[in-house]
């Protein structure tokens, strides 16, 4: 399972930046929101994948209150869940 965590984690974050730094400024500076309709729905079910599979892997890692914050935390910081990755989920 945590496995298929850190492959969720890792297109959750790579959807996040094509979002913000791709599909958002074409929307506004270029007047085109097609890329934000094109990426805003599979990024916004890897993101409820990426809480439901943290939300389950809590009870299973046993992952302390701040490691589990730090988790959910990082689904809406860019580039957070590649920190996850490398500096959590990597040890699991």
């Amino acid at each position: 399972m945590i496995t298929w965590f850190r492959i969720i984690a890792l297109l959750e974050g790579l959807s996040y930046i094509l979002l913000l730094f791709v599909a958002v400024p074409i929307k506004y500076l270029g007047n085109d929101p097609q890329y934000v309709k094109l990426l805003g729905m599979p990024h916004g079910l890897l993101f409820v994948a990426y809480v439901a599979m943290a939300i389950l892997l809590n009870s299973d890692l046993k992952w302390s209150s701040k490691t589990f914050r730090q988790v959910l935390l990082a689904a809406i910081i860019p580039f957070g869940t590649f920190y996850i990755d490398r500096k959590i989920l990597r040890s699991a």
